[in-house]
């Protein structure tokens, strides 16, 4: 686990790191349950299109949301392994597909800034403020906010 700024003054905020493309995220840990290679994943008819399919995860049906097209990102061109974060929120289960998980963080809470002005809108759309961790700017993912793939498709 790397430990980032003092902790002596503020709130600690703990993270699992993510990366899709050359981007690093972060989860807020307390949402994260699992974090896996998918096996098999079963398509949904008519459901959006960053809807990757749904799998069974210890017996619950799981969402799986693409990140990579949730975000309007390009798609690898290489069939790498992708990985799952599975999320539980408001009693429901998700999981994330990225290309990568990383480290746990723990990081000073009053070092997290705004989101900046000049951040990519797709970026910014679904993003909770940003650190700066060693010459890299780190998205803190709204998971309220990526979820939300059913408000955008009933507005598309």
């Amino acid at each position: 686990m790397a430990i980032i700024g003092g902790g002596a003054n503020g709130h600690l905020a703990e993270f699992v790191t993510v990366t899709i493309g050359n981007q690093l995220f972060g989860l807020p840990i307390h949402l994260v349950r699992d974090v896996f290679v998918p096996e098999r994943l079963t398509p949904v008819p008519l459901a959006p299109s960053n809807v990757a399919g749904i799998l069974n995860l210890r017996g619950r049906v799981t969402t799986v949301i693409e990140l990579r097209s949730r975000l309007d990102l390009e798609m690898p061109r290489q069939s790498q392994p992708a990985m799952v974060v599975g999320i539980e929120l408001t009693g429901e289960c998700y999981g994330l597909l990225v290309d990568s998980v990383g480290e746990v963080m723990l990081l000073e809470s009053s070092a997290r800034e705004p989101n900046p002005a000049n951040l990519d809108p797709r970026l910014a759309r679904v993003a909770a403020g940003v650190y700066q961790i060693e010459g890299q700017l780190m998205i803190v993912l709204d998971v309220d906010r990526v979820l939300d793939v059913k408000n955008e498709f009933m507005a598309a």
